[in-house]
């Protein structure tokens, strides 16, 4: 059955994980190189509820956003 579906009543779709599989921290950033969360966030991913996976999921849009411009440097 679905993460969306419980008990036949329709509910908001489970955020999928942004792990992509390559786990390797950066001791500078302390984030995964693969994924850019924190341990903080990766620890607590499966035990958070929506509402905390969709913020950290915007968090790691700003840090995407941030990496990129700094390649551009």
């Amino acid at each position: 059955m679905p993460d969306s579906f419980i008990r036949g009543t329709e509910v908001e779709p489970v955020p999928a994980s942004p792990c992509l599989g390559i786990c390797l921290m950066d001791p500078r950033t302390r984030t995964c190189r693969g994924c850019l969360r924190t341990i903080e966030e990766i620890a607590g991913w499966y035990t958070a509820n929506n509402a905390e996976k969709r913020a950290i999921l915007g968090r790691l849009e700003e840090r995407r956003a941030a990496a990129s411009q700094e390649c551009r440097r």
